[in-house]
């Protein structure tokens, strides 16, 4: 039987994580505090920070909007960040993606104080990241992934891992967490041949690579552990993984579902993150 690796229990463990944290900084006066910066008022990104603001609540962590036109300029977007980041009370800066067409991504993240990014998108961050120092925040949907399988006891040391997708926001930072955690790790994309054979061979499968329920049951064996980071939309408008969920369950040893698995746990690491950054500030 497939054990089913929800996200709720291992988000509320990792809130309270953050909320011990957050209590400890406001015996010393402090309050862990998050910016959020957003381009316009999009449906999805309100309910976006909806969600952000009930686990900021949970997490002892007070939240500031910086709302800004869908028609702003660079200038005025990268005037926005270099004052957030010399603001003492601002200890975490989130940008709100995708941005408008007018605004430039990596110029804002060039900009961008590694201190207070939480979401590991800058260079600092990348290279951090990639030595393993552990200064800067770890991009959060990648150690969602880590923190899944640590909460259900999915042993990793030793472990064949394949990652499907090469992205610098997902595919590549999990790769070098399970490197870190001494799996050994085969990441596959679009251009790799034999695809599902690679996968089939793999303990831990974790499904990034943003195409609609791509993998199948040739993909996978009976002993597997699959993590789902898709998220698509069926042809019904129904939220679906990479994963053909219906194939893995009843098959695999175990999966993260598509919804209710990462993407639960992604915006609670969020808020740990900037309980770390926090602290840090705070010595």
């Amino acid at each position: 039987m497939t054990e089913i690796l929800k996200g709720a229990p291992v988000a509320a463990s990792i809130i309270e994580k953050a909320a011990r944290k957050t209590e400890r900084l406001k015996e010393k006066g402090i309050v862990a505090t998050l910016a959020v910066v957003r381009f316009g008022s999009r449906e999805d990104d309100l309910a976006y920070e909806r969600g952000i603001r009930k686990s900021a609540e949970r997490a002892g962590i007070s939240v500031s909007l910086y709302e800004m036109p869908e028609n702003a300029e660079q200038r005025e977007a990268e005037a926005l960040i270099a004052r957030l980041n010399s603001c003492s009370e601002i200890h975490g800066i989130l940008i709100f993606k995708p941005l408008p067409p007018g605004i430039d991504e990596k110029g804002l993240q060039s900009i961008l104080s590694p201190e207070k990014d939480i979401d590991g998108i800058t260079d600092a961050a990348s290279a951090s990241l990639y030595s393993g120092d552990g200064r800067y925040a770890i991009p959060c949907t990648a150690r969602a992934c880590i923190e899944m399988l640590r909460h259900y006891n999915i042993g990793i040391s030793g472990k064949n891992a394949v990652v499907i997708g090469r992205s610098p926001v997902i595919g590549k930072p999990v790769s070098l967490l399970l490197l870190k955690e001494n799996a050994t790790v085969t990441i596959c994309h679009s251009k790799t041949e034999s695809l599902s054979q690679i996968c089939r061979g793999a303990a831990i499968l974790i499904a990034c690579s943003g195409k609609a329920e791509m993998i199948t049951k040739e993909f996978m064996n009976e002993k597997q552990t699959i993590i789902d980071v898709g998220i698509n939309f069926d042809m019904d408008g129904n939220m679906v993984g990479d994963v053909r969920f219906k194939d893995a369950d009843g098959f695999v040893y175990a999966a993260a579902p598509v919804p209710g698995g990462v993407g639960t746990v992604t915006t609670a690491v969020l808020m740990d993150n900037l309980a770390e950054a926090a602290m840090r500030s705070a010595k």
